[in-house]
């Protein structure tokens, strides 16, 4: 033994920085192997929360044999009563020793498990529990040191680990740091070989463990070396003045030492002082900021100083607004067990939650719709206009965007929201004790749910069911609710110390440290660590308070309320103007029948002023109307004759709207020209022919009255009025003989030339020799027409004047 002493003290003195190598690659290896291999007995006792490596068949080599640390297993039978009451002081021991891992894991094998049977025969095991010591770089076929007789408790077996690890025979486990005492000469030399910050130096009697311990509890951590000093050190204990043990100093390379000051001389007060220590951190992650400036909570955020030992409103409402608006919007309808968690979830704010009241007024809304929802199923679309108060309720929003103050991280990618949920849960449990609530569970249930539907992480979801499937049921009052939390708390933190999402400015620790609440920690009889749990609920109570909470860098509720309704304003005229367009759109696509085209207020103003300057060029005398050119048919002739072209004629429309037709060949009377139809060819015919002008005409009837007829000279107009006589297409010669010969009735008897002439009027007033009964009945005709089509264009712009607001409103 002092040969296997010497060697380590030699080992110790110039060996550090070979060791601090070695840690960090070990590390490593230890990570993989603890993440990546396969849990097989997820069904057993321990799962992979529990820190504990799951062995089976296929992964027992690779743990046990060859490994760089040394390896503490448990052999048991699921079924075995002895087992099950020993597993949970198994699970404390990973947890206590959590950071003594690469250099000490502790592994477990199911024995009852089919696929393990013949495993633990060839490991020999006979009896449940076994425990068995595997040294590092153990070779194949080594069944490992049975821990006979092992104590039954956390302390204990700490103890024996501790004391196998100094029995290890060569090679050493590279992570595991020297554990024997260190002398004065050895420290003299001591920074001439190793480069670190600190050195720190427990004074202890032999039989004492706590140097060692914290040794180990320091492995992981750079920039610090832990040595043990036996009290029969004389000249130490002289130099240092040390009297009491036991006892911590830190000594420099200066020679300079000081004492590290601690609540309660123990091995969990040593260890939590010296990790804190400037320039100490873990291995393999980067030394925190030592200046507030460096740090960002966001990239475009400056670090917002905060009390540690208070909680912040802008965290809880960050942690809302995250919660509502992006972890409920990734779940498009709620149904089911999520609908049910969802309601319980807004109860519990609505009743537990300090709220401002613009934020109380909206949880009690979103309360109250959820809860008045007949179905069995909720959108997500219809949460979110109550959740934006799109109903524009007064003095009620959410704060938008996160604002992080006790929840910020060193890095964007730190801490926030988890955070945030945590101090939500605990706030909201230490309220309903205070509220004196009925249900014990109440808040614990809630949290459960929402975890295990809504939170994001699904790894951490499944991790949290799992502890609340174990010991919620033993949960009876509100202050065991605010223990349970805080206990799990705490086990989520030594589970996650160490890992990459851990924040090296706000490490992962056993809370509350002793600097916050120095007695709710306090020190058994053997020296071990306890929790006054008394004073940890006292303390819970008013931490979380809602008379603590600190309203610090809140935006005021003015501004709030006032960028709400800013907010509402400018969605309102977007929906506006895109039922407007959509509006457009629909009207612009439908067919259009055989009615009057319904234009725009500014297309019909634009054709009542072309209307007005179209009589104003009329009565101007710019252009030829029909009247000009009718009142000189034979000067338009022949100018036509001679190849000069006649003047277009200016009409008005008949139907105001209707635009304006180009001018068309007018159509002579089927009954006078058969095969004749338009008028140029019907004129080029008479020409040609020379026909005889002729009158259809009734007989007179005895009695005095109105003359029926129907009258066509060639002469006169025909069909519309503005027609141009018959006579302007013919020659000089034919009107001549034309206006000499007298007319004759269809019965054979010629017209006189006076009878002739008002015959002629009468029917150029009547057009083609309709009488007026027929002239009357048409204007009727017209008029009702034109009422009819004013009618549907006043309805149809109504009803689209109706259609606009509707798709407003909406």
């Amino acid at each position: 033994m002092a040969q296997r002493r010497g060697g380590a003290t030699s080992r110790c003195a110039g060996g550090t920085q070979t060791h601090r190598r070695r840690t960090r690659a070990t590390t490593a290896v230890w990570l993989l192997t603890y993440l990546i291999l396969p849990s097989a007995t997820e069904a057993g006792l321990y799962s992979a929360t529990d820190q504990i490596i799951s062995l089976n068949a296929e992964s027992v080599e690779t743990v046990l044999v060859n490994s760089t640390a040394a390896i503490v297993a448990e052999f048991y039978a699921s079924w075995c009563g002895h087992c099950v009451a020993f597993s949970p002081v198994y699970k404390s021991l990973a947890r206590d020793i959590k950071e003594w891992k690469p250099a000490v894991d502790l592994a477990a094998v199911d024995c009852a498990a089919t696929e393990t049977r013949q495993l633990c025969f060839d490991y020999g095991i006979k009896g449940y529990p076994t425990l068995k010591f595997f040294h590092a770089y153990s070779k194949e076929g080594s069944k490992g040191l049975s821990l006979k007789g092992f104590p039954r408790d956390v302390r204990g077996l700490r103890h024996r680990i501790i004391d196998q690890l100094e029995k290890h025979q060569e090679p050493w486990p590279p992570a595991c740091p020297p554990l024997e005492p260190i002398s004065q000469a050895e420290i003299d030399s001591f920074f001439e070989t190793n480069n670190v910050q600190h050195l720190a130096l427990i004074f202890e009697d032999d039989k004492s463990y706590i140097g060692r311990e914290v040794t180990l509890d320091l492995l992981q951590f750079e920039n610090i070396a832990v040595r043990r000093v036996l009290s029969t050190e004389e000249g130490l204990v002289t130099k240092l003045g040390v009297t009491d043990f036991p006892s911590c100093y830190l000594y420099y390379p200066s020679g300079n030492f000081t004492r590290l000051q601690v609540n309660i001389q123990a091995r969990t007060f040593y260890s939590y002082a010296l990790q804190r220590l400037p320039g100490v951190v873990r291995s393999g992650k980067p030394p925190p900021p030592d200046t507030v400036e460096s740090l960002t909570n966001r990239t475009d955020e400056p670090w917002r100083p905060f009390n540690r030992s208070r909680v912040y409103m802008a965290d809880l409402e960050s942690t809302l607004d995250y919660s509502l608006r992006v972890e409920l919007a990734a779940h498009s309808v709620f149904s089911g067990h999520a609908l049910v968690s969802l309601k319980k979830y807004i109860s519990v704010l609505v009743k537990y939650f300090p709220g401002r009241p613009m934020v109380m007024n909206l949880l009690k809304s979103l309360n109250s719709w959820l809860q008045d929802q007949p179905g069995d199923e909720i959108s997500y679309e219809a949460l979110e206009k109550i959740i934006d108060n799109r109903a524009q309720s007064p003095n009620t929003t959410l704060p938008q965007g996160a604002r992080w103050v006790g929840c910020q991280g060193s890095q964007p990618h730190f801490r926030g929201y988890p955070c945030g949920v945590w101090t939500l849960f605990h706030v909201l449990s230490v309220q309903a004790k205070k509220a004196e609530g009925t249900d014990a569970k109440e808040v614990l249930s809630t949290m459960r749910g929402y975890v295990h539907h809504f939170f994001g992480c699904r790894q951490c979801a499944e991790h949290f069911e799992e502890m609340a499937q174990k010991g919620l049921s033993e949960v009876n009052t509100l202050s065991a609710a605010v223990l349970w939390l805080w206990k799990r708390h705490n086990l989520v933190n030594n589970r996650l110390a160490g890992a990459l999402s851990e924040d090296p400015k706000f490490p992962k620790i056993q809370w509350p440290s002793p600097e916050m609440c120095p007695s709710c920690h306090s020190v058994m009889e053997n020296g071990e660590h306890r929790w006054n749990q008394d004073q940890v609920l006292s303390f819970l109570l008013s931490y979380y308070s809602s008379q603590r909470i600190l309203t610090d860098y809140l935006e005021d509720e003015n501004q709030i309320l006032a960028k709400q309704r800013e907010k509402h304003a400018s969605q309102a005229v977007e929906a506006r103007n895109r039922a407007e367009r959509k509006a457009r759109e629909a009207s612009d696509s439908l067919p259009l029948p055989s009615q009057p085209t319904v234009h725009s207020e500014e297309e019909e103003e634009e054709e009542v002023q072309d209307e007005a300057a179209a009589e104003e060029e009329a009565e101007g005398g710019e252009g030829a109307t029909a009247d000009e050119i009718a009142s000189e048919p034979t000067t338009w002739a022949n100018r036509e004759m001679m190849g000069e072209a006649r003047p277009q004629v200016r009409r008005r429309p008949s139907i105001v709207g209707m635009r304006m037709r180009e001018q068309r060949e007018d159509i002579v009377d089927l009954d006078s020209f058969v095969n004749q139809h338009y008028k140029a060819k019907a004129m080029q015919l008479a020409a040609s022919s020379r026909v005889k002008q002729r009158t259809l005409q009734r007989k007179e009837e005895p009695e005095p009255g109105p003359v029926f007829g129907l009258g066509m000279e060639l002469d006169a107009g025909f069909g519309m009025v503005g027609l141009q006589p018959l006579e302007a297409e013919l020659d000089q010669d034919t009107q001549q003989q034309t206006k000499q010969r007298p007319k004759r009735e269809l019965v054979g008897r010629y017209l006189t030339e006076e009878e002739w002439s008002h015959k002629r009027q009468w029917m150029s007033a009547l057009s083609i020799g309709f009488s007026r009964v027929d002239i009357s009945l048409c204007v009727i005709l017209y008029f009702l027409s034109c009422v009819c089509l004013l009618v549907m264009y006043l309805f149809f712009k109504s009803r689209l004047r109706l259609r606009k607001a509707k798709i407003a409103l909406s």
